[in-house]
């Protein structure tokens, strides 16, 4: 389970720590479930335009450093705290490689969530290391940014 009370979402697992892919909600909102105050509409169209953005973005992406990121997360000996200065490194990399016609927070969440998304689509066995450490790079560095987007 991944949780602070700084962090905006609360990951936990369901069926002895498997990580639930198949659309059901697993994890939870501290700032209150969709229907108590948000609207879950609004995060589905939030996600739905990330994911549209995050596949034009895919394509720009050099896939040299797609396949870095992965040997970096298949590397047991490296930290948490190394894999997420690593995935922030790489996105900062991009922020000044890949033209993206956005906010800069916008464009630094697109990339983690695709970078994310590849590495993890690229070696199915890392999506529990991927995972965590995104939502990880998301909470520290741009929790603001994703609680105003509802």
């Amino acid at each position: 389970m991944v949780s602070s009370t700084n962090n905006f979402l609360c990951v936990e697992f369901d069926d002895g720590g498997e990580l639930q892919t198949d659309g059901n909600r697993s994890g939870r909102f501290q700032n209150g479930e969709p229907g108590s105050g948000f609207d879950e509409d609004v995060f589905q169209r939030i996600g739905a335009q990330l994911a549209e953005i995050g596949d034009q973005v895919a394509r720009e992406i050099d896939q040299r450093v797609v396949n870095d990121l992965v040997l970096q997360f298949v590397n047991e000996n490296l930290s948490r705290e190394e894999i997420m200065r690593r995935l922030s490194n790489t996105v900062e990399r991009l922020m000044r490689t890949v033209p993206l016609e956005m906010e800069q927070e916008k464009a630094m969440l697109v990339l983690a969530m695709v970078l994310a998304r590849t590495v993890a689509n690229k070696m199915p066995s890392l999506l529990h290391r991927v995972f965590n450490t995104t939502v990880n790079y998301i909470n520290q560095n741009l929790h603001n940014y994703v609680i105003n987007l509802g």
